[in-house]
């Protein structure tokens, strides 16, 4: 069988075993292992194992779950509530203010955790019922938490990020770094966004009625102030090259624990167990998925469907704008059907010599990269925010939460034209801080 026979047979039996309902791990597994069984019998069993462990077996992979438990602790307490509800109270008076609370809590939400579904689950059980109770349409209300969530994986601290660094061995405290002001921009797009339908709509003054005073508007700061700085110090020793990723996550980790049990008083033991529980969900979420598609990239490579695939993009003979093009089109088309952590593992490694030979920057790529896996996150049919927006919504029609979602994804296209137009963006603060890469 040829290559892109073989290539197009694992993907179709990887699309079935999506459609039943596997979860995705096992899908990927199940499909490279088929593949490998076809092309080398039982032998496979005797590389099975060494290849899924050599996927995780990598110690930078501990900032993972350190990360995933800061996440943890924050989302398993008041922060999230703490935060909307200050944040509520200072835009209030703006067209739109509540929209922009919860865009703005999921923001800086995704800087605490550096998940996207932790993010929408989070903000979303505050902020949807919220907004609908004053009001605003369910397209609105629904649409804006799903894309703001999104903002979790490019924001950092960013698993997605740090998954990206170690397959292409490139600096996670440099990519960390280039993601700081692109996310600033997104974040601001999407509220510029959010007030022009609002007004649109006739929904921008929602939330006038309620009157706050500067002490009601204070009230909530010293609670949220302490994460702020843990974030804050999190990632100045990881740019200032003072703690690898993997110390500053389990610094940052720590210090996330004890400030929610003392400002919190979780001091019961269910509470605290809750957290290291939903931690360990999550985490072993990740790492199967990513030694299940290090399995498939080893089958996709075992068939030669990745050396032909970037054989055909690598003798293109196009500009190198037409080939970025043809790279946005590939990720967004994997972004629809696989999690960000699976496509990244599988494509990073044969996308970049090609990237990096067309003479476009590895960190600005990234960030690329990163906004079409955040597409993925709200595009059917594997749309994991919206999954999570209609588990904890259920009474919003499935149709309103797309709806509410599209404009979000035309203006993430627009963000990454403006990267591709002014790549500055990306690359711009990290040479400040750390010096030009030769």
């Amino acid at each position: 069988m040829s290559a892109t026979g073989a290539g197009l047979l694992i993907i179709a039996l990887l699309f079935v075993l999506l459609a039943t309902g596997m979860p995705i791990a096992f899908a990927l597994g199940l499909a490279a292992f088929v593949a490998l069984f076809l092309q080398d019998g039982f032998n496979i069993f005797y590389i099975l194992g060494d290849t899924m462990f050599s996927g995780i077996a990598n110690l930078a992979y501990v900032s993972i779950p350190m990360f995933v438990l800061m996440g943890a602790a924050v989302a398993s307490s008041p922060a999230g509530s703490d935060l909307y509800t200050s944040l509520d109270r200072w835009l209030n008076r703006i067209p739109g203010g509540l929209v922009l609370s919860n865009i703005g809590s999921c923001a800086i939400f995704s800087g605490m955790t550096g998940s996207s579904p932790a993010t929408c689950a989070a903000i979303g059980k505050m902020g949807i019922p919220e907004m609908l109770r004053r009001g605003y349409p369910n397209s609105v209300a629904t649409g804006s938490i799903a894309a703001g969530g999104t903002l979790g994986i490019l924001i950092p601290p960013s698993v997605t990020l740090i998954v990206y660094g170690i397959a292409t061995e490139t600096s996670i405290g440099r990519l960390f770094m280039a993601g700081v002001i692109p996310g600033i921009m997104l974040t601001a797009m999407f509220m510029v966004w959010a007030i022009i339908d609002c007004k649109r709509k006739g929904y921008e003054f929602a939330a006038r009625s309620v009157r706050y005073t500067l002490k009601e508007r204070l009230s909530a700061m010293p609670r949220i102030l302490p994460f702020l700085l843990i974030i804050a110090g999190t990632l100045y020793v990881l740019y200032g090259g003072i703690a690898t990723p993997s110390e500053a996550a389990g610094a940052g980790a720590l210090l996330t624990l004890l400030v929610v049990i003392i400002a919190y008083r979780l001091f019961r033991f269910r509470a605290v167990s809750g957290i290291f529980a939903s931690a360990m969900r999550e985490s072993v979420m990740i790492m199967m998925i990513m030694a299940a598609a290090e399995l498939f990239a080893f089958a996709l490579s075992s068939l030669f469907i990745t050396q032909t695939i970037a054989t055909v993009i690598a003798d293109m003979e196009v500009n190198r704008w037409v080939l970025m093009a043809i790279i946005n089109v590939f990720l967004l088309v994997c972004g629809m059907f696989l999690p960000p952590v699976a496509v990244i593992v599988m494509t990073a490694p044969m996308l970049f010599p090609i990237v990096t030979q067309a003479g476009f920057d590895p960190y600005w790529f990234a960030i690329v990269l990163t906004i079409n896996m955040e597409v993925g996150l709200i595009t059917p049919p594997i749309g994991l925010n919206l999954f999570v927006i209609n588990a904890i919504a259920p009474t919003v029609p499935t149709r309103d939460i797309l709806w509410g979602s599209l404009p979000y994804v035309l203006v993430m296209f627009l963000a990454i034209l403006i990267l591709c137009l002014f790549p500055d963006i990306a690359t711009w603060l990290p040479n400040q801080m750390l010096g030009v890469v030769e």
